[in-house]
């Protein structure tokens, strides 16, 4: 029989809905009810494509007898941590807090009134590792409950008394100049790997943020250390098993140092920002790698994850079937010689192993292995590589495909438009950018409401119940951004506007200029969430300093100019410390410290193959942050084109910057020497 999550609309909620536990899903009802009873709750967060989530799950939550003690003794609170990002954020900080580390699944048990007492993550069927089983922590639980309530009082007091004193030491609204983004990338520099590439030790995730301020500190001071850490990582990534050698995408990060073996799920936000890190690299470069590796992972994003409604799905699971019965990790994507014998035949199978890494021993499990493009001396034949890729490519098509999370979020296919756009317009693919255009359409035409309120989620075009955190208005209004300048379409610049409108009024401490996580009027959780770091994605912070220096190069803004440069005073304290952790703002200060440009290209009505030429050249200058605005001569669809006229009848391009503004040219080569620091 169904519990209580059979009529919830995200895949991983829908995932535990026939489970016995019976499971609440995130409301005031669930501790209403938990108060009537007099029990305290279990707090289980997770999301669709986490592993070790399912193991639990199997393990535990379908376990008839844990279901029945779970039932009797506590209230059981499900959540997704993709559709409440600001729960999981308030609880995840005590996590870690209480113990050092976190992760999902996260085991949170609280009071009634929401306020936590006990800490864990995975808890195993049975103790092992030092790890006590799930069985015993419900039992320790109860047991505390009701023999030391008022201890147990005592310390969720505590616990929320410093979390609450856990304020962020914001520093001033200064923004960062350039001593601390010198010192920033000497920091990433002590930190880098220069055998493998990427930063730090094992697990190795892609640094997309902190490679996108590389290269805007390479556009604007020309340090070549800078360019030289991100190409390399790049290159690393691409020839690794992190990269789908043959299917395009990234996965989520690599076990080892060496990009090797994935963690297989591919999640949509990594896709969509590597995507426009690789197509910005051969924006700087020319690199025939990096033009590969942009067109295939956007193909992947629009072949595997766009969604009937236009979006883009989430995530693809790392699990599958093994065609054996058993869901096994990355089951889907590697490869034994045997198996390459099967699909290939002996002396094309031979070629293939020498070509992608595939060894009798393996790289991976149970003999199989990871398809990599090992650094080597050997020279292969360009078509039968190509034949070789196609038939594996329908051979792996026969498996049992991963399980896909459907559900669109604001956020994650805001990232995915300005990708898709960007990466469209350089290389000349329309059907990228009307890609980027349908996923825009949706979230107006489902996510936004009249008010300019933006919905979290959706699932198979009907809208979640989730308010939009500050992430959400962000990337969406970066994304919309984004296709104004490769459009021309000033509809973007104004669907932006409002987006940016609900940053200032709700999300924004008018006093200090720092961005909270959750609007003023959102729900009341134990705190407000509030966090400028970037993880997986750019924080809200980061990203909503980013746009609104964008809209505010686009219009003039003053107000949206302040806010930006107040918000980036966190990034002056942060950045020159832990400079892998902000990448992202620090990116929107090289932004700030080159202008950022505004350009605009006037051409005559109609067709115009001149103005065109001069609109490619604008979207490939390099300088940080430079906005683009292109229409018709007398067109006041964006700001920037007010007034402009065309030099002697012919398609015009003008370049300001810092409040002043350049001589108009007619002449691309001399427009992209201009938006080429």
């Amino acid at each position: 029989m169904a519990n209580r999550l059979a009529h919830e609309t995200s895949p991983y909620l829908l995932q535990h809905a026939d489970n016995p536990v019976d499971w609440w899903p995130w409301s005031a009802e669930a501790f209403e009810e938990a108060r009537r009873r007099g029990v305290p709750v279990l707090l289980s967060v997770g999301y669709s494509s986490c592993h070790w989530c399912h193991v639990m799950a199997h393990e535990s939550f379908e376990d008839q007898a844990t279901a029945d003690y779970l039932n009797e003794h506590f209230l059981s609170v499900k959540v997704d941590r993709e559709e409440r990002p600001d729960v999981d954020a308030v609880y995840m900080e005590a996590v870690q807090a209480a113990t050092g580390q976190g992760g999902w699944p996260m085991t949170v048990f609280l009071t009634p009134d929401a306020e936590p007492f006990y800490f864990g993550t995975y808890f195993p069927p049975a103790p092992r590792h030092g790890m006590p089983s799930f069985r015993q922590v419900l039992e320790g639980v109860r047991h505390a409950w009701t023999d030391r309530r008022e201890e147990v009082a005592e310390v969720a007091g505590k616990i929320v008394r410093d979390l609450a004193g856990r304020e962020i030491a914001y520093g001033d609204d200064v923004a960062p100049g350039e001593q601390e983004l010198a010192q920033a990338l000497l920091g990433l520099t002590r930190e880098y790997d220069p055998q493998r590439g990427g930063f730090g030790g094992a697990p190795k995730f892609p640094p997309s943020m902190v490679i996108e301020f590389l290269l805007r500190h390479h556009a604007r001071t020309g340090a070549e250390g800078a360019l030289q850490m991100a190409r390399d990582t790049c290159e690393r990534m691409a020839r690794g098993g992190i990269y789908d050698q043959l299917g395009g995408g990234f996965a989520r990060y690599s076990v080892d140092r060496d990009w090797t073996v994935p963690h297989f799920e591919k999640m949509l936000y990594d896709n969509a920002l590597l995507c426009r890190v690789y197509a910005h690299l051969w924006r700087a470069t020319g690199s025939e790698l990096a033009r590969r590796v942009a067109l295939e992972t956007a193909d992947f994003m629009v072949r595997e994850l766009r969604t009937a409604e236009g979006g883009f799905a989430s995530a693809l699971d790392a699990d599958s079937d093994d065609g054996a019965g058993r869901h096994v990790e990355g089951a889907y994507y590697v490869w034994t010689p045997t198996q390459l014998t099967e699909v290939l035949g002996a002396e094309d199978a031979k070629e293939a192993a020498q070509y992608f890494g595939v060894t009798e021993a393996g790289t991976f499990e149970e003999g199989a292995s990871v398809l990599q493009l090992p650094q080597q001396d050997g020279v292969f034949d360009a078509d039968k590589i190509a034949s070789i890729k196609e038939r594996l490519s329908a051979a792996r098509a026969a498996r049992p495909a991963p399980g896909r999370d459907d559900k669109v979020v604001a956020a994650w296919n805001g990232l995915a438009i300005a990708a898709l756009a960007e990466t469209g317009a350089y290389f000349d693919r329309p059907d990228l950018v009307d890609a980027a255009v349908a996923a825009a359409d949706l979230l107006v035409r489902l996510h936004l409401d009249d008010r300019a309120r933006l919905a979290r989620t959706s699932k198979d075009g009907h809208v979640g119940a989730n308010a939009g955190v500050l992430e959400d208005y962000a990337d969406v209004a970066e994304g919309f951004l984004a296709l104004a300048s490769v459009t021309g379409e000033g509809v973007w610049l104004e669907f932006a506007g409002f987006l940016l409108d609900q940053v200032l009024v709700r999300f924004a401490d008018p006093e200090s200029g720092a961005l909270y996580d959750t609007a003023a009027d959102a729900e009341r959780l134990i705190r407000r969430p509030q966090d400028p770091t970037d993880n997986a994605v750019p924080s809200g912070w980061s990203a909503a300093a980013g746009a609104l220096l964008s809209y505010a190069a686009h219009t003039g803004s003053e107000p949206h100019r302040t806010a930006a440069e107040r918000a980036l005073g966190v990034v002056k304290a942060l950045g020159p410390r832990v400079p892998r952790f902000i990448g992202w703002g620090l990116a929107v200060a090289e932004a700030l410290l080159d202008g950022p440009r505004e350009v605009a290209v006037v051409g005559r009505a109609g067709g115009d193959p001149a103005a065109d030429e001069l609109h490619r050249a604008a979207l490939l200058g390099t300088a940080p942050g430079a906005v683009v605005a292109r229409g018709a001569l007398g067109s006041e669809e964006f700001p920037l084109l007010v007034d402009r006229v065309l030099v002697e009848g012919v398609a015009t391009a003008y370049v300001c910057r810092g409040f002043v503004c350049e001589l108009p040219t007619t002449d691309a080569d001399a427009l992209r020497d201009r938006l080429t620091p």
